[in-house]
């Protein structure tokens, strides 16, 4: 009976225990509780000040078209005029390139009586690699520097300017400058610019110029018949082309030779971020009778136009 009675004695202590030690485990349960509680929001708070940055968005396009066969057959025959139809100088040559994801082009030949006629296209989609600067800014700024090398009226140098800034001081300053009315800069600080700020169509023109020659660039005469210099705003080059895709300029050499003389019309202009480039020459051997600026320029424009509308299909 003893231990009985040992066991008694001892019971209302271990209760007290017990009960002590419960509210010291809830006492340490709730201030846990609490503590993680928060934790977790200040933790929340700064998880979204430090977020991954956003990358660019992407450009529109994505692909190219093909670039022989981006000309409807109704404009190669006015811009290439005196060939039968079915003609295979319609179907024009492609222009090799490392990846036609990238850039595509073809060339287009022309031979008559009175002289010889080029064509060229020329389509570059741009993609950048650096993940702050979309592919459009990229385009613009490669744009950018084209219209510089050709002298473009009121386009500056986006080189000058950080790349984020470009897009719209560049923007502003290409195509919303008014167009030149007069006085264009000196076709012999521009000639050799022309062809080498408009990617891939110079190998056009290059063609068949004599190698013994020496290129004098200089102001058409007003007594060539037909030539359409007298319109004034209206063929002055270089000039920006406000209603054409995002950015367009155009510019207007007359060359001459010791073999003849030659007008070379470059329009280039960006969609997104995609630059094409049209070169349109005509050559003749007699001096006497100088390549209408009007048509070929405005020849040049509608067919800018029409890619504009293919590149969207």
């Amino acid at each position: 009976m003893q231990p009985a009675q040992q066991r008694r004695a001892y019971a209302p202590g271990a209760a007290r225990a017990v009960a002590v030690l419960a509210t010291v485990l809830a006492a340490i349960g709730l201030s846990g509780c609490s503590g993680s509680g928060s934790g977790q929001g200040h933790d929340d708070g700064k998880s979204g000040d430090s977020g991954a940055p956003v990358a660019a968005a992407p450009g529109k396009y994505r692909t190219l078209p093909e670039a022989c066969g981006a000309v409807s057959s109704k404009t190669l025959q006015k811009l290439l005029p005196g060939a039968d139809e079915d003609d295979k100088v319609y179907d024009g040559q492609a222009t090799v390139t490392f990846d036609t994801e990238r850039r595509v082009g073809c060339r287009w030949k022309l031979e008559t009586g009175s002289g010889t006629r080029y064509l060229s296209l020329d389509f570059e989609r741009v993609v950048s690699y650096d993940p702050k600067i979309s592919d459009d800014d990229q385009a613009e700024e490669r744009y950018q520097k084209k219209a510089v090398a050709a002298h473009v009226p009121g386009v500056s140098d986006a080189s000058s300017t950080p790349s984020g800034s470009a897009s719209g001081s560049g923007a502003g300053s290409g195509s919303g400058s008014p167009k030149s009315k007069g006085t264009a800069p000196s076709k012999s600080s521009s000639a050799s610019s022309g062809s080498s700020g408009s990617g891939a169509g110079g190998e056009g023109s290059e063609i068949d110029a004599p190698a013994a020659d020496t290129p004098t660039p200089e102001t058409p005469t007003t007594d060539g018949a037909g030539t359409g210099d007298g319109d004034g705003a209206e063929t002055a080059a270089p000039r920006v082309l406000d209603d054409l895709a995002d950015d367009a300029f155009l510019d207007d050499q007359l060359i001459t030779t010791d073999s003849g003389i030659h007008r070379d019309v470059t329009v280039v202009f960006r969609s997104s971020n995609v630059i094409a480039t049209i070169e349109y020459d005509q050559w003749t051997t007699d001096k006497k009778h100088i390549p209408s600026s009007e048509e070929l320029q405005v020849n040049a424009e509608d067919l800018a136009q029409e890619l504009t509308g293919r590149l969207n299909e």
